[in-house]
């Protein structure tokens, strides 16, 4: 089965760890949506935390891992949601105890 632009794209996110808390990008559910109706593709995902220390390197591994998958340049949009536990994969959560 092949899969979808969408999916290789999620999947190679999957890659993408947040150091402070040790969990892939995807699992947390920063990455909010991706867009494959533009002149090139385009992930939105939030942070953490608005002041993520981490922020800028989170972003550009997410430019650099998408890039690779897609094997064209992919756009990063930073959304203005916040984060919430509660948006974490089902099971995410487990080794924190929140769910």
């Amino acid at each position: 089965m092949v899969a979808s632009r969408e999916e290789k794209l999620i999947e190679s996110l999957r890659t993408v760890i947040d150091p402070e808390i040790g969990l892939n990008i995807v699992e947390l559910g920063l990455v909010r949506g991706t867009d494959f109706s533009g002149e090139k593709p385009k992930v939105t995902m939030i942070l953490t935390t608005p002041f993520c220390p981490y922020g800028p390197a989170i972003i550009e591994q997410v430019r650099f891992t998408a890039k690779n998958a897609m094997e064209e340049e992919v756009e990063v949009e930073i959304g203005t949601e916040l984060w919430d536990p509660s948006m974490m994969e089902e099971g995410a959560g487990g080794d924190w105890g929140l769910f």
